[in-house]
């Protein structure tokens, strides 16, 4: 692999991280005022709502971005670029039917898909039906440019939906309980869990009209290189529909295993923790602190390796379709090395600071937000990686073994959650949190051995995860004493936190240069990197 070739992977990576990572930050410090409005109980009413619309996401736009991604750019590694302008259009066509179909089911028959015992969250369930539709849509023009090898409109795109998003989800909470529901109370917590998820709606919608004016912007310059492409066999319609049907199927359950056991999860606890008998608003509450609190948090890192994982599919798909093996797993172990990189110093500072994080973010969040955190932050490992090599299988054209995966881990996932509420009902949520980390510790080593049957892929296990782990080992112990010495001495958990982040950063990095050896040119491929490298200069690292 060239370094040219590298560095096209970690700068689209790197894009797409900063994005994903300025969207994710964002969304988190809207929790806070959103979860002082809602409360517990309306936070589980959303929870519930926002984990249905996720699985119906995914039947209707979460596999098109990927689909899309790496359908286009194995026709751009071929310069088959009339095919690929019919795919961009087959596939729009695609969103848009299935998007409505599947907006239809979430007005008229989310009541049924809700637990029994959670039918309060249907009214934000039906204001996320249109959500579906515009997100389809959404969905294929951020894949087709990212096929082009452009992650900067996806990422604009990301940051503009999120910032609509946490303002209007604010706005509208507040002012539909103090129009509907003055008094408190369970009213207020079903109007405050709507107007919470319209914020969703209004945030989609601005990343949609940001992306179509990208897309207009571009349009003529992308129909001129279809039209002088002379050397293509062209598909009819009925073979790309053929194809993407083949593709985004496959993909689409992949994608609703992986994801559904969010949903699945909720639902399974929510019955059996009924069957022991826990009082509605309790199961909400618990609920509420785990999908609000804890998970966001993890999400942070994870969307981290979404971004990478994103930018690696056009890149490793490319490389497979014209056979270049060996340079489809170097972008492989470089994708991994860059995820883990953030990943496991990000899982080490979540354990060590886990209950002054929750503290400073989320002071109506009670103690079982900082515990949740303290003992499922390594699921930010195992996930991620799970995630990146889910997107390896997709990309060589392994769906159906990535399916297979992903079905088997979700059994284990369902079936360890029901043996532990049943056997052990005080475990209450943090069952779900541990059948969690089963999950992707199970869909780890099944990917694993697939991309070593089919890719013949060796990991490099000491640059991508034993270096890091050694720097952050360290990193952790410096993070948790300067923390709490300093609160001894303060009493001022802002300042400490922010204090002892900054040195962890610092010593991490540090710590990394020196274990990994890590030259200054490698370092400015990672993201931020030039910045970072100034930084290590200054304090003669380098």
């Amino acid at each position: 692999m060239t370094e040219n070739k590298s560095s096209s992977l970690v700068k689209n990576a790197s894009v797409l991280m900063i994005a994903s990572m300025v969207s994710r930050v964002i969304g988190l410090l809207y929790r806070r005022p959103l979860g002082e409005i809602l409360g517990s109980v309306g936070l589980g009413y959303y929870g519930y709502a926002s984990n249905l619309y996720s699985i119906l996401l995914l039947i209707s736009s979460y596999s098109i971005p990927m689909a899309v991604s790496k359908t286009v750019s194995e026709c751009l590694a071929k310069k088959e670029y009339k095919n690929a302008n019919k795919i961009f259009k087959g596939s729009m066509l695609y969103a848009v039917v299935i998007g409505g179909i599947t907006m239809l089911v979430c007005l008229f028959f989310g009541k049924y898909l809700l637990p029994a015992n959670q039918q309060n969250a249907l009214p934000a369930l039906r204001a996320l039906a249109p959500t579906i539709f515009l997100s389809a849509i959404l969905g294929v023009l951020r894949g087709y440019f990212q096929a082009h090898r452009t992650m900067t409109p996806t990422s604009i795109s990301q940051i503009l939906e999120q910032i609509m998003n946490a303002i209007v989800s604010i706005l509208a909470a507040y002012m539909l309980i103090r129009a509907m529901a003055p008094e408190g109370g369970t009213n207020a917590a079903v109007y405050g869990a709507m107007g919470g998820t319209i914020g969703t709606g209004a945030g989609v919608l601005t990343g949609l009209i940001f992306m179509l004016l990208v897309w207009l912007v571009n349009r003529r310059y992308l129909m001129k290189k279809a039209e002088k492409d002379m050397r293509s066999r062209e598909d009819g319609y009925g073979d790309i529909f053929k194809m993407l049907l083949l593709m985004i199927t496959p993909i689409i359950f992949t994608s609703f295993i992986y994801n559904c056991s969010a949903y699945l999860d909720s639902y399974l606890y929510s019955a059996i923790q009924g069957w022991n008998g826990i009082a509605d608003t309790a199961i909400s509450s618990a609920y509420g602190e785990y999908s609000n609190y804890y998970i966001p948090m993890i999400g942070i890192p994870l969307a981290l390796a979404s971004a990478s994982t994103s930018a690696m599919m056009p890149e490793v798909s490319g490389k497979y379709a014209i056979g270049e093996i060996r340079e489809a797993n170097a972008q492989v172990n470089q994708t991994l090395r860059l995820s883990m990189f953030i990943c496991i110093p990000s899982m080490v500072g979540l354990t060590v600071l886990a209950y002054p994080i929750m503290g400073v973010l989320f002071p109506s969040a009670s103690i079982l937000a900082g515990t949740l955190l303290l003992t499922g932050s390594v699921f930010v490992i195992t996930d991620s990686f799970s995630i990146i090599t889910g997107g390896v299988l997709q990309s060589i054209g392994k769906q159906h073994v990535a399916l297979i995966n992903a079905g088997i881990s979700l059994l284990s996932n369902l079936l360890s959650l029901a043996v532990m509420l049943l056997v052990s009902p005080k475990l209450d949520i943090y069952a779900v949190m541990l059948s969690n980390i089963i999950f992707s510790v199970v869909c780890c080593i099944l990917n694993i051995f697939s991309m070593r049957k089919y890719l013949q892929t060796r990991l490099e296990v000491r640059k991508t995860y034993l270096e890091p782990l050694a720097a952050s080992a360290v990193m952790g112990a410096a993070a948790w004493g300067i923390y709490y010495g300093l609160f001894r001495l303060t009493r001022r958990p802002f300042i400490c936190l922010l204090l002892a982040i900054l040195a962890a950063v610092l010593v991490y990095m540090i710590l990394y240069v020196k274990v990994s050896g890590i030259s200054e040119e490698e370092m400015r491929r990672f993201p931020m990197g030039s910045k970072i490298v100034k930084v290590l200069r200054k304090m003669h690292v380098y």
